[in-house]
């Protein structure tokens, strides 16, 4: 049965799903004319600066938090020392290009959940891939809307928000620290139950706190070691480039990798970390309080730059500088060794501190989007019963070893971006009419403004 799953897994997470999911993000690219280029200085202000005057329940700052707090997560780390381990420095050039063109694809999940949002029995707002498959697509499109609403239960349930990450966390407390895995289990499924019964509000409002803190640490302490590493950085950046285009030769516990091998493993490792396609973020885009669906898209874009181009970047390029890529270690004990090289007494506590934070976030934001999708299947009865069964899960991850479970919510999680990705393609028409008429209002009160401002100028003059 596993090695039926594990695959049908490789298949799921194979080149046809690679294919599509760059695939969309290039034919967004070219259809919205390199707007995560030309518009990234207008997206990145619009995080701090976003008027949130429309209908909603949670800023747009705090939206794009709480969907970074379910992206930035154990593949920051594990992830991206994984990707490189296997495929070598060229893999962290591959995660950039999924990086930029997802950022594409995240703009056009954004722009979709603001417009096809709707309000439930409770008065809160709920949209995603369900609804505006739904209701941009068409009724007769309901059965892929329903597909993924359960695939999105199902992966918020088994996998990417309850037992990958307690594991996580267990697992790196007891190493750094011995605390036995059930106290911190027992710590973490209390902590989780307070955030998540409170719904979204709660959520957000910890989530808000938490990404900038735990983003800013992380970085910070990449940087210094980068800085340690200045003299050999723009090697490590040449050797980078040349290795996406070039094979790798095997060197000490590096076993050399092709073109193909890295660009396969920094694909699929930088889409999995960012989730650009796979249709969990766009669900709490919806809830932003902006009543232009186009600037909520820009705000959601930003999350892919931060998670990809920035964190993982970071970590690449640190495991890279360090030389740790070529030893003998991987995963989370690679990406401390390349820590410890520059920080040796207090690398334990900067990677312990880093990955609890990352996979509380995330367990916290899937509550949220496994709780839209519940809303979507069973109405707003559902909702508290799903975040007692979530809670209960959290619980129980430190008991399950059950390596089954964690390859179906792979399953799940690779499913979840084919009825989404149907949707952008199908409607990137309309992402594209609601980006022309964003940007054509402010164009022509930018316009007003200066006329009038010109006019004063002109009435100051003749004054004189």
């Amino acid at each position: 049965m596993l090695e039926f799953l594990n695959a049908f897994n490789s298949f799921v997470w194979g080149p046809p799903l690679m294919i599509l999911l760059i695939g969309t993000g290039i034919m967004l690219t070219i259809r919205l004319g390199l707007l995560q280029v030309v518009k990234l200085p207008k997206a990145l202000s619009l995080i701090f600066s976003a008027r949130n005057n429309g209908s909603g329940d949670v800023s747009s700052f705090q939206a794009l938090c709480t969907a970074l707090a379910a992206t930035v997560g154990t593949g920051n780390i594990v992830g991206v020392a994984t990707a490189v381990k296997l495929g070598g420095p060229g893999a962290l050039f591959w995660m950039w290009i999924a990086a930029f063109f997802g950022m594409a694809t995240k703009y056009a999940e954004g722009v979709l959940a603001v417009k096809y949002r709707t309000m439930d029995a409770n008065g809160n707002a709920s949209g995603g891939p369900m609804y505006y498959i739904e209701q941009g697509l068409g009724k007769s499109y309901k059965p892929l809307a329903v597909m993924f609403a359960i695939f999105g239960a199902m992966t918020a349930a088994l996998g990417s928000g309850t037992f990958t990450q307690v594991n996580a966390i267990t697992s790196i407390v007891n190493v750094s620290f011995d605390v036995p895995v059930y106290y911190t289990a027992a710590v973490l499924t209390v902590l989780v139950a307070v955030i998540t019964i409170g719904g979204l509000q709660s959520i957000a409002k910890v989530a808000s706190k938490i990404v900038p803190f735990m983003a800013a640490l992380y970085v910070i302490s990449a940087i210094s070691i980068l800085v340690m590493y200045a003299d050999v950085l723009p090697a490590a950046i040449k050797l980078v480039i040349d290795s996406a285009f070039n094979t790798t030769a095997a060197s000490g516990g590096f076993l050399g990798a092709s073109v193909m091998l890295a660009m396969r493993s920094g694909i699929a490792r930088g889409i999995y970390s960012n989730e650009a396609g796979l249709g969990s973020a766009p669900i709490v885009a919806a809830a932003a309080k902006t009543k232009w669906p186009a600037e909520q898209g820009l705000i959601s874009m930003t999350g892919t730059f931060i998670d990809t181009i920035i964190i993982c970047t970071m970590t690449g390029l640190t495991l890279i500088v360090s030389g740790v890529w070529c030893g003998d270690v991987n995963g989370a004990a690679m990406t401390e060794a390349a820590f410890a090289s520059a920080f040796p007494s207090i690398a334990k506590y900067l990677l312990t501190g880093g990955l609890v934070l990352f996979a509380f976030s995330t367990i916290i934001g899937w509550c949220y989007y496994g709780e839209r999708c519940i809303e979507y299947l069973f109405g707003v009865k559902g909702i508290m019963p799903y975040r007692l069964v979530y809670i209960g899960l959290v619980g129980a991850g430190v008991f399950l070893k059950l390596e089954t479970i964690w390859v179906i919510a792979d399953i799940v999680n690779g499913l979840m971006a084919i009825p989404n990705l149907i949707a952008l393609v199908g409607l990137s028409g309309v992402v594209v009419a609601e980006t022309k008429r964003y940007f054509e209002y402010f164009e022509r009160v930018n316009a007003r403004k200066y006329s009038i401002e010109h006019a004063h100028e002109e009435v100051g003059v003749v004054a004189e």
